[in-house]
């Protein structure tokens, strides 16, 4: 069951990330559960498309104001198929709920994603 976990939340992480990230289980315990129970378990639950949940990820990132985070998931929200046009609406939507600052870091985040992903 463990491995099964394991298993989908790396091929998970790799779909979502590509190689940018290093799945690799075994490395510690505080990374074999975010690989098995959060990328395993909950980025594989039914009831949300990945695009839905990366989208819900980068907000909550945005609001939070964790921008190291944020740059890895807006990488993987380019490769679950979300526009760079969507994001910045995204962003838009986040200044009226969450207030201006955070989402104006965010936009300036996802800008920087933007110019390396283009590069």
């Amino acid at each position: 069951m463990a491995d099964e976990k394991i298993d989908r939340g790396v091929a998970r992480m790799k779909e979502l990330f590509g190689d940018t990230v290093d799945p690799t289980p075994g490395r510690d315990d505080f990374m074999d559960i975010t690989i098995g129970h959060l990328f395993g378990d909950v980025w594989t639950r039914q009831g949300l498309e990945l695009r839905e949940r990366s989208m819900i990820t980068c907000v909550a990132l945005t609001v939070m104001g964790k921008e190291l985070q944020l740059k890895t998931h807006l990488r993987g929200a380019v490769n679950a198929g979300i526009s760079h046009q969507a994001i910045e609406e995204m962003m838009i939507h986040v200044a009226h709920y969450a207030g201006w600052p955070a989402a104006v870091n965010g936009l300036r985040v996802a800008r920087e994603v933007f110019e390396e992903l283009d590069t």
